[in-house]
């Protein structure tokens, strides 16, 4: 593995783990709301696993981790993304996949012409009504300066994030058989019976929209997956391996 540094479109040092490997296949992987390329080590798992058949990136969105600071939007994730994109196909990586989580998973499908197979955990696939709400009852969460700041009390390197109030908005208007009807490659979506973020019944709706999207449950799991990582990973190795 090697630190792999690469700019967005606006400029901004984004920072990741790179594994290479010596096919020209690859798989990016990409956090969730106001995570990082790690996600308590879950990502570092799956990673490892993964890159075994394949390349490998997981990177810190702006705003996150190691990565340049900017406050934080669906928008922005999404120009992050093909930012990686770029530094996939400038090593010549050709086929790429895209293991998204949460949030991570709606900016995965926001790039949906990228890519050719998806990898989706407990995906966001439909709107959120009272979003602000939702963030201002989070007791890590506060108001200055008309951006939402969070702080993380993990281990971990980035303590606060900056959250850009367009979030609300963005978050308002997930359509999801818009988002989702023109997925036109395999899309495999993993969700956990226990998940208190996401709701089943959003992936359970969603994989009807997704003309070629399968679901997997995991029964037990919780929306991060914690003692379920392993069995998510040998998942989604297999699915990477039939369709990328």
């Amino acid at each position: 593995m090697e630190k792999a540094i690469f700019k967005n479109s606006q400029g901004l040092n984004l920072i990741g783990n790179f594994y290479p490997h010596e096919r020209n296949k690859g798989i990016i992987f990409c956090h969730g709301f106001t995570g990082d390329r790690h996600e308590w080590g879950h990502f570092d798992i799956i990673a490892e696993k993964l890159s075994k058949h394949f390349n490998v990136l997981a990177f810190d969105f702006s705003g996150h981790g190691e990565s340049d600071n900017d406050a934080i939007s669906v928008e922005k994730e999404i120009d992050d993304l093909k930012s990686a994109i770029d530094f996939f196909r400038k090593k010549g990586i050709q086929k790429i996949g895209i293991l998204g989580l949460s949030l991570g998973g709606l900016i995965a499908l926001k790039n949906y012409s990228l890519v050719e197979s998806l990898v989706l955990l407990a995906p966001v696939t439909h709107s959120v009504k009272d979003y602000e709400k939702k963030l201002i009852s989070d007791n890590r969460i506060r108001e200055e300066k008309g951006f939402f700041i969070k702080r993380r009390l993990e281990n971990v390197k980035r303590k606060e994030i900056v959250i850009d109030p367009i979030i609300v908005s963005e978050r308002a208007s997930v359509n999801p058989k818009k988002l989702l009807s023109k997925i036109n490659y395999p899309a495999l979506v993993i969700h956990g019976t226990h998940d208190e973020v996401i709701p089943l019944d959003d992936s359970k709706m969603a994989v009807q929209y997704l003309p070629k999207g399968e679901l997997e449950i995991i029964d037990g799991a919780g929306h991060i997956f914690n003692r379920y990582v392993d069995k998510v990973a040998e998942i989604s190795l297999n699915w990477f391996k039939k369709y990328l």
